[in-house]
């Protein structure tokens, strides 16, 4: 039994309240697919980051973990290094462990990037940012890359971000692209979303939401009613996962 434990080639997601974890069905299938019966991928629910530390200790066969809410920012102080791009996002999704070395990643960048490309036009030229947690940060990063200004939206806004209480006529009409990188929404509260004057939203819209279940939103719908074109984070994950397991394998 403990030469069985000793051969396994394992990964896991840490975050908190994560039973719903799209990263653990995609890789158990990927493995399975790829008949990689070494491999398996698990969740790790942690109450506080500081148990990060523990869980190394205790599971020496871990080859890389995927980071979620709300540790992608919390983490890196735990981590040996980091990796450039990750650095300037200031958030982390990704580790890859050698030995007693952790390295952090950010495939949140890539993910996004490469669903919200095919979808730009020439009339998207500013954003809104819906949330301030880690993933925001990634979004954030993505879009200075494309040239493309953005706003932050928080509920507590600091300095130059945007209250919800700001969002009106003339602000929407010049943020064609509004990307919701905040959990409401999520399953089992399907009805909850970001509150805002939805309609003031056209088709000139573009709305990106990071959440993948429900398939479509209600944010998602809400702007669908409206006209505006509409995408979910399946594809986001899908790109940043598979981005995960090269980095984990490089």
């Amino acid at each position: 039994m403990e030469k069985t434990e000793k051969d396994k080639i394992r990964f896991g997601l840490i975050g908190k309240n994560i039973s719903y974890s799209f990263s653990r069905g995609y890789f158990t299938k990927k493995f399975s697919e790829m008949g990689l019966k070494r491999h398996s991928y698990e969740n790790f629910d942690l109450d506080h980051i500081n148990q990060f530390k523990g869980l190394l200790e205790e599971n020496k066969n871990i080859k890389g973990f995927n980071v979620t809410i709300p540790y992608k920012e919390q983490i890196i102080p735990f981590l040996s290094k980091i990796d450039p791009e990750a650095k300037a996002i200031g958030a982390v999704n990704t580790i890859k462990v050698n030995g007693q070395q952790t390295v952090g990643f950010n495939t949140d960048a890539y993910g996004f990037q490469k669903s919200i490309e095919p979808y730009l036009q020439e009339h998207h030229k500013k954003a809104l940012i819906l949330g301030t947690g880690g993933a925001s940060k990634a979004v954030a990063y993505v879009l200075h890359l494309l040239g493309i200004p953005y706003n932050l939206v928080s509920r507590n806004p600091k300095d130059r971000q945007l209250n919800y209480s700001d969002l009106n006529k003339e602000v929407l009409s010049q943020h064609t692209v509004i990307v919701n990188c905040t959990p409401l929404g999520t399953y089992p509260n399907v009805n909850n979303k970001p509150d805002l004057p939805y309609n003031f939203i056209t088709n000139q819209h573009l709305l990106f939401d990071l959440i993948y279940n429900p398939e479509k939103t209600a944010f998602l719908m809400a702007g669908e009613q409206q006209g505006g074109i509409i995408i979910n984070g399946y594809n986001m994950l899908r790109f940043q996962a598979e981005k995960s397991w090269e980095i984990w394998n490089s």
